[in-house]
Protein backbone atom coordinates (compact mmCIF):
# COMPACT_ATOMS: atom_id res chain seq x y z
CA UNK A 1 0.00 0.00 0.00
CA UNK A 2 0.86 3.84 -0.95
CA UNK A 3 0.84 6.22 1.59
CA UNK A 4 0.35 10.02 0.86
CA UNK A 5 -0.23 13.27 2.96
CA UNK A 6 -2.41 15.88 1.78
CA UNK A 7 -2.00 19.65 2.99
CA UNK A 8 -3.96 22.74 3.19
CA UNK A 9 -1.84 24.45 0.36
CA UNK A 10 0.69 26.90 1.86
CA UNK A 11 4.59 28.62 1.03
CA UNK A 12 6.42 26.46 3.29
CA UNK A 13 4.25 23.21 2.16
CA UNK A 14 7.63 22.36 0.60
CA UNK A 15 9.15 21.52 3.84
CA UNK A 16 6.67 19.02 4.89
CA UNK A 17 6.48 17.48 1.84
CA UNK A 18 10.50 17.31 1.91
CA UNK A 19 9.85 15.34 5.44
CA UNK A 20 7.47 13.22 4.23
CA UNK A 21 9.69 12.44 1.39
CA UNK A 22 12.66 11.76 3.79
CA UNK A 23 10.18 9.37 6.16
CA UNK A 24 8.96 7.00 3.20
CA UNK A 25 5.73 8.78 2.04
CA UNK A 26 4.94 8.05 -1.98
CA UNK A 27 2.66 10.89 -2.64
CA UNK A 28 1.80 14.86 -1.29
CA UNK A 29 -1.65 16.39 -2.00
CA UNK A 30 -2.25 19.91 -2.09
CA UNK A 31 -5.69 21.36 -1.95
CA UNK A 32 -6.57 23.79 -4.92
CA UNK A 33 -8.56 26.33 -3.14
CA UNK A 34 -8.21 30.10 -4.11
CA UNK A 35 -8.82 32.24 -1.26
CA UNK A 36 -8.69 30.23 1.32
CA UNK A 37 -4.52 29.39 0.70
CA UNK A 38 -2.08 30.28 -1.48
CA UNK A 39 -1.74 29.31 -5.00
CA UNK A 40 -1.51 25.26 -5.67
CA UNK A 41 0.89 25.52 -8.37
CA UNK A 42 3.34 28.03 -6.82
CA UNK A 43 3.96 25.99 -4.15
CA UNK A 44 4.07 22.91 -5.77
CA UNK A 45 6.86 24.14 -7.50
CA UNK A 46 8.39 25.06 -4.54
CA UNK A 47 7.95 21.28 -3.49
CA UNK A 48 9.20 19.68 -6.65
CA UNK A 49 12.33 21.89 -6.07
CA UNK A 50 13.08 20.50 -2.96
CA UNK A 51 12.57 16.72 -3.17
CA UNK A 52 13.46 14.27 -5.33
CA UNK A 53 11.17 10.96 -5.32
CA UNK A 54 7.50 11.60 -3.79
CA UNK A 55 4.89 12.24 -6.12
CA UNK A 56 2.92 15.75 -6.47
CA UNK A 57 -0.56 15.94 -7.26
CA UNK A 58 -3.16 18.33 -6.95
CA UNK A 59 -5.56 17.20 -4.44
CA UNK A 60 -8.36 18.27 -6.19
CA UNK A 61 -7.78 20.85 -9.14
CA UNK A 62 -11.20 22.95 -9.90
CA UNK A 63 -12.04 22.70 -14.01
CA UNK A 64 -13.57 26.15 -13.50
CA UNK A 65 -11.15 28.37 -12.11
CA UNK A 66 -8.84 27.85 -14.90
CA UNK A 67 -9.15 27.26 -18.84
CA UNK A 68 -7.47 24.59 -20.19
CA UNK A 69 -4.01 25.59 -21.63
CA UNK A 70 -3.56 27.47 -18.11
CA UNK A 71 -3.71 24.06 -16.49
CA UNK A 72 -1.60 22.09 -19.01
CA UNK A 73 0.93 24.51 -19.25
CA UNK A 74 1.09 24.40 -15.35
CA UNK A 75 1.20 20.90 -14.88
CA UNK A 76 3.54 20.83 -18.08
CA UNK A 77 5.75 22.84 -15.96
CA UNK A 78 5.73 20.91 -13.08
CA UNK A 79 6.99 18.03 -15.26
CA UNK A 80 9.47 20.19 -15.93
CA UNK A 81 10.79 20.83 -12.28
CA UNK A 82 9.77 16.82 -11.58
CA UNK A 83 9.85 14.75 -14.27
CA UNK A 84 7.21 11.95 -13.69
CA UNK A 85 6.15 12.89 -10.45
CA UNK A 86 2.77 15.07 -11.36
CA UNK A 87 -0.06 13.35 -10.72
CA UNK A 88 -3.56 15.77 -12.46
CA UNK A 89 -6.21 15.42 -9.39
CA UNK A 90 -9.42 17.13 -10.39
CA UNK A 91 -12.75 17.27 -9.29
CA UNK A 92 -16.23 18.97 -9.57
CA UNK A 93 -15.61 21.30 -7.01
CA UNK A 94 -16.66 21.57 -3.37
CA UNK A 95 -14.63 24.52 -1.44
CA UNK A 96 -12.97 26.15 -4.30
CA UNK A 97 -16.37 26.79 -5.68
CA UNK A 98 -18.27 27.39 -2.30
CA UNK A 99 -15.96 29.93 -1.53
CA UNK A 100 -17.17 31.79 -4.30
CA UNK A 101 -20.95 31.36 -3.29
CA UNK A 102 -21.14 28.93 -6.44
CA UNK A 103 -22.33 24.95 -6.41
CA UNK A 104 -20.18 22.18 -8.05
CA UNK A 105 -20.00 21.60 -12.02
CA UNK A 106 -21.53 19.05 -14.11
CA UNK A 107 -19.96 15.92 -14.71
CA UNK A 108 -20.13 16.37 -18.33
CA UNK A 109 -18.15 20.28 -18.06
CA UNK A 110 -15.26 18.32 -15.94
CA UNK A 111 -14.95 15.16 -18.24
CA UNK A 112 -14.49 17.90 -21.49
CA UNK A 113 -12.18 19.93 -19.59
CA UNK A 114 -10.43 16.96 -18.33
CA UNK A 115 -9.81 15.38 -21.80
CA UNK A 116 -9.14 18.84 -23.11
CA UNK A 117 -6.35 19.02 -20.83
CA UNK A 118 -5.13 15.57 -21.54
CA UNK A 119 -4.85 16.36 -25.01
CA UNK A 120 -3.17 19.03 -24.41
CA UNK A 121 -0.54 17.49 -22.40
CA UNK A 122 -0.81 14.70 -25.03
CA UNK A 123 1.11 17.45 -27.30
CA UNK A 124 -2.20 17.37 -29.71
CA UNK A 125 -4.07 20.40 -31.11
CA UNK A 126 -7.62 20.73 -29.08
CA UNK A 127 -10.75 22.49 -29.95
CA UNK A 128 -12.92 24.54 -27.78
CA UNK A 129 -15.39 27.11 -27.22
CA UNK A 130 -14.30 30.33 -25.80
CA UNK A 131 -16.05 33.95 -25.29
CA UNK A 132 -18.74 32.83 -27.61
CA UNK A 133 -16.36 31.48 -30.56
CA UNK A 134 -14.50 27.99 -31.01
CA UNK A 135 -10.87 27.83 -31.12
CA UNK A 136 -8.10 25.63 -31.67
CA UNK A 137 -4.79 26.05 -29.26
CA UNK A 138 -1.63 23.53 -28.60
CA UNK A 139 1.64 24.32 -26.87
CA UNK A 140 3.60 25.76 -29.72
CA UNK A 141 7.43 24.89 -29.32
CA UNK A 142 7.54 21.77 -26.98
CA UNK A 143 10.75 20.64 -28.67
CA UNK A 144 12.85 24.09 -26.60
CA UNK A 145 12.53 21.69 -23.32
CA UNK A 146 10.83 24.79 -21.28
CA UNK A 147 8.00 22.20 -20.01
CA UNK A 148 7.57 18.55 -20.07
CA UNK A 149 4.79 16.84 -21.76
CA UNK A 150 7.16 13.85 -22.38
CA UNK A 151 6.91 11.97 -18.93
CA UNK A 152 3.43 10.75 -18.83
CA UNK A 153 0.84 12.82 -15.57
CA UNK A 154 -1.19 10.46 -13.95
CA UNK A 155 -4.86 11.05 -14.04
CA UNK A 156 -7.00 11.23 -10.93
CA UNK A 157 -10.67 11.89 -10.08
CA UNK A 158 -12.51 12.82 -6.99
CA UNK A 159 -15.66 10.47 -7.43
CA UNK A 160 -17.99 10.46 -4.28
CA UNK A 161 -21.68 9.55 -6.29
CA UNK A 162 -21.74 6.76 -8.44
CA UNK A 163 -22.48 8.88 -11.66
CA UNK A 164 -18.53 9.99 -10.85
CA UNK A 165 -17.18 6.93 -10.28
CA UNK A 166 -18.63 5.29 -13.70
CA UNK A 167 -17.18 8.57 -15.54
CA UNK A 168 -13.62 7.43 -13.40
CA UNK A 169 -14.04 4.29 -14.81
CA UNK A 170 -15.32 5.51 -18.69
CA UNK A 171 -11.81 7.37 -18.21
CA UNK A 172 -9.21 4.78 -16.50
CA UNK A 173 -8.51 7.70 -14.19
CA UNK A 174 -7.23 6.81 -10.63
CA UNK A 175 -10.00 7.10 -8.15
CA UNK A 176 -10.08 9.69 -5.10
CA UNK A 177 -12.33 8.65 -2.52
CA UNK A 178 -12.91 10.42 0.96
CA UNK A 179 -14.05 8.80 3.96
CA UNK A 180 -13.15 8.06 7.39
CA UNK A 181 -15.66 5.14 7.88
CA UNK A 182 -14.02 1.66 6.62
CA UNK A 183 -17.62 -0.25 6.05
CA UNK A 184 -18.04 3.11 3.70
CA UNK A 185 -15.01 2.71 2.27
CA UNK A 186 -15.43 -0.81 1.21
CA UNK A 187 -19.05 -0.77 0.05
CA UNK A 188 -17.75 2.69 -2.14
CA UNK A 189 -14.80 0.46 -3.59
CA UNK A 190 -16.85 -2.39 -4.72
CA UNK A 191 -19.03 0.14 -6.79
CA UNK A 192 -15.74 1.65 -8.25
CA UNK A 193 -14.89 -2.08 -9.12
CA UNK A 194 -18.20 -2.44 -10.98
CA UNK A 195 -17.88 0.12 -12.74
CA UNK A 196 -14.53 -0.55 -13.51
CA UNK A 197 -15.35 -3.96 -14.96
CA UNK A 198 -18.51 -2.55 -16.57
CA UNK A 199 -15.91 -0.16 -19.01
CA UNK A 200 -14.06 -3.47 -19.82
CA UNK A 201 -11.41 -2.92 -17.41
CA UNK A 202 -9.25 -5.38 -15.15
CA UNK A 203 -9.57 -4.67 -11.94
CA UNK A 204 -6.50 -5.19 -10.55
CA UNK A 205 -5.35 -1.88 -12.88
CA UNK A 206 -7.72 0.12 -10.89
CA UNK A 207 -5.69 2.72 -8.54
CA UNK A 208 -8.02 3.87 -5.45
CA UNK A 209 -6.94 6.15 -2.95
CA UNK A 210 -9.24 7.01 0.11
CA UNK A 211 -8.25 10.48 2.05
CA UNK A 212 -8.88 10.54 5.49
CA UNK A 213 -8.31 13.06 8.53
CA UNK A 214 -7.89 12.47 12.03
CA UNK A 215 -5.15 12.25 14.70
CA UNK A 216 -2.91 9.88 16.23
CA UNK A 217 -3.60 9.45 20.26
CA UNK A 218 -0.81 8.86 23.05
CA UNK A 219 -1.49 6.28 25.13
CA UNK A 220 -4.20 7.87 27.96
CA UNK A 221 -5.01 10.42 25.71
CA UNK A 222 -9.07 10.87 25.35
CA UNK A 223 -11.00 12.09 21.90
CA UNK A 224 -11.73 15.29 23.83
CA UNK A 225 -8.18 16.52 23.76
CA UNK A 226 -7.57 19.87 22.24
CA UNK A 227 -4.97 18.13 20.26
CA UNK A 228 -7.45 15.76 18.81
CA UNK A 229 -10.02 18.60 18.62
CA UNK A 230 -7.91 20.46 16.22
CA UNK A 231 -6.04 17.52 14.17
CA UNK A 232 -9.58 16.02 13.35
CA UNK A 233 -12.37 18.70 14.37
CA UNK A 234 -11.75 20.12 10.40
CA UNK A 235 -13.21 17.11 8.91
CA UNK A 236 -16.59 17.39 11.27
CA UNK A 237 -17.25 21.23 10.89
CA UNK A 238 -16.89 20.59 7.03
CA UNK A 239 -19.05 18.02 7.14
CA UNK A 240 -21.84 20.74 8.82
CA UNK A 241 -20.16 23.33 6.24
CA UNK A 242 -21.97 21.32 3.75
CA UNK A 243 -25.07 20.22 5.05
CA UNK A 244 -26.33 23.77 6.08
CA UNK A 245 -25.83 24.69 2.42
CA UNK A 246 -27.47 21.82 0.82
CA UNK A 247 -30.48 20.99 2.97
CA UNK A 248 -33.75 22.57 4.52
CA UNK A 249 -34.58 23.56 8.39
CA UNK A 250 -35.10 19.83 10.20
CA UNK A 251 -35.04 17.68 6.67
CA UNK A 252 -32.34 15.10 7.72
CA UNK A 253 -33.39 14.04 10.98
CA UNK A 254 -34.61 10.63 9.28
CA UNK A 255 -31.10 10.15 7.62
CA UNK A 256 -28.32 11.45 9.82
CA UNK A 257 -30.39 10.97 13.29
CA UNK A 258 -32.06 13.18 15.98
CA UNK A 259 -28.39 13.88 17.89
CA UNK A 260 -26.69 14.79 14.58
CA UNK A 261 -29.65 16.67 13.64
CA UNK A 262 -29.88 18.89 16.44
CA UNK A 263 -25.82 19.47 15.95
CA UNK A 264 -27.12 21.23 12.58
CA UNK A 265 -30.14 22.77 13.07
CA UNK A 266 -27.64 24.70 16.32
CA UNK A 267 -25.33 25.62 13.47
CA UNK A 268 -28.05 26.68 10.96
CA UNK A 269 -28.64 29.59 13.59
CA UNK A 270 -24.95 30.65 13.60
CA UNK A 271 -24.92 29.98 9.82
CA UNK A 272 -28.04 32.34 9.28
CA UNK A 273 -26.87 34.99 11.38
CA UNK A 274 -23.85 35.79 9.15
CA UNK A 275 -24.63 38.58 6.71
CA UNK A 276 -26.78 37.02 4.50
CA UNK A 277 -25.08 37.82 0.76
CA UNK A 278 -21.98 36.49 2.40
CA UNK A 279 -22.37 33.23 4.34
CA UNK A 280 -20.48 31.10 1.84
CA UNK A 281 -17.46 33.36 3.29
CA UNK A 282 -18.23 33.01 6.84
CA UNK A 283 -18.94 29.17 6.19
CA UNK A 284 -16.15 28.07 4.41
CA UNK A 285 -13.72 30.12 6.26
CA UNK A 286 -10.89 27.93 7.72
CA UNK A 287 -12.31 24.80 5.76
CA UNK A 288 -9.77 21.54 6.22
CA UNK A 289 -7.62 24.18 7.84
CA UNK A 290 -9.33 25.15 11.90
CA UNK A 291 -11.96 24.80 13.47
CA UNK A 292 -13.99 28.24 14.31
CA UNK A 293 -14.69 29.23 17.89
CA UNK A 294 -18.46 29.82 17.03
CA UNK A 295 -18.59 26.19 15.44
CA UNK A 296 -16.83 24.35 18.22
CA UNK A 297 -19.78 22.86 19.71
CA UNK A 298 -20.10 20.89 16.53
CA UNK A 299 -16.96 18.99 17.22
CA UNK A 300 -17.56 16.62 19.76
CA UNK A 301 -15.80 13.32 21.44
CA UNK A 302 -18.36 11.15 20.34
CA UNK A 303 -18.48 12.60 16.68
CA UNK A 304 -14.17 12.86 16.22
CA UNK A 305 -14.22 8.78 17.17
CA UNK A 306 -17.02 8.15 14.83
CA UNK A 307 -16.53 10.24 12.00
CA UNK A 308 -12.41 10.94 11.93
CA UNK A 309 -9.23 8.74 11.25
CA UNK A 310 -8.39 8.96 15.10
CA UNK A 311 -7.41 6.76 17.76
CA UNK A 312 -4.27 5.01 19.38
CA UNK A 313 -1.38 3.58 16.95
CA UNK A 314 -2.20 -0.01 17.42
CA UNK A 315 -5.84 0.70 16.73
CA UNK A 316 -5.03 2.83 13.33
CA UNK A 317 -2.89 0.44 12.41
CA UNK A 318 -5.58 -2.71 12.69
CA UNK A 319 -7.97 0.22 10.67
CA UNK A 320 -5.16 0.66 8.02
CA UNK A 321 -5.08 -2.94 7.57
CA UNK A 322 -8.65 -3.41 7.08
CA UNK A 323 -8.89 -0.73 4.37
CA UNK A 324 -5.69 -2.46 2.78
CA UNK A 325 -7.53 -6.03 2.85
CA UNK A 326 -10.19 -4.44 1.10
CA UNK A 327 -8.32 -3.58 -2.12
CA UNK A 328 -7.39 0.52 -1.44
CA UNK A 329 -4.16 1.04 -3.13
CA UNK A 330 -3.35 4.31 -1.23
CA UNK A 331 -3.95 5.71 1.53
CA UNK A 332 -3.76 9.83 2.23
CA UNK A 333 -3.93 11.29 5.83
CA UNK A 334 -4.40 15.38 5.37
CA UNK A 335 -2.43 16.90 7.98
CA UNK A 336 -3.88 20.11 9.63
CA UNK A 337 -2.17 23.73 9.73
CA UNK A 338 -0.02 24.25 12.80
CA UNK A 339 0.49 20.03 13.52
CA UNK A 340 2.42 19.54 10.55
CA UNK A 341 4.79 17.16 12.55
CA UNK A 342 2.17 15.11 12.80
CA UNK A 343 3.53 13.49 9.79
CA UNK A 344 6.06 11.54 12.35
CA UNK A 345 2.92 10.35 14.54
CA UNK A 346 1.52 8.86 10.50
CA UNK A 347 4.64 7.69 9.46
CA UNK A 348 4.91 5.13 12.78
CA UNK A 349 1.37 4.30 12.40
CA UNK A 350 1.72 3.37 8.85
CA UNK A 351 5.11 1.96 9.51
CA UNK A 352 7.46 3.70 6.98
CA UNK A 353 10.82 2.72 6.77
CA UNK A 354 12.65 5.89 7.20
CA UNK A 355 10.94 6.83 10.48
Amino acid sequence: MDFGIALATTTDSWKVVKRAEELGFSHAWFYDTQLLNPDVFVCMALAAAHTNRIRLGTGVLIPSNRIEPVTANSLATLNRLAPGRIDFGVGTGFTGRRTMGMRAISLARMRRYIERVQGLLAGEVVSAEHEGGRQRYGFLNPELGLINIEEPIALHVSALGPQARRLTAQLGAGWINFTADERVAARTLDDMRAAWQASGRPVDSLYSTVFVLGAVLEPGESFASERALAQAGPWITVFFHNLVETSEPGSLERVVGSKMSDLLERYREVYLGYPADRRHLYNHRGHLMFVRPEERFLVTPELIEAMTFTGTEDVLRERVARLEAVGYRQLTVQLVEGHLDAVEDWARVFGLSGV
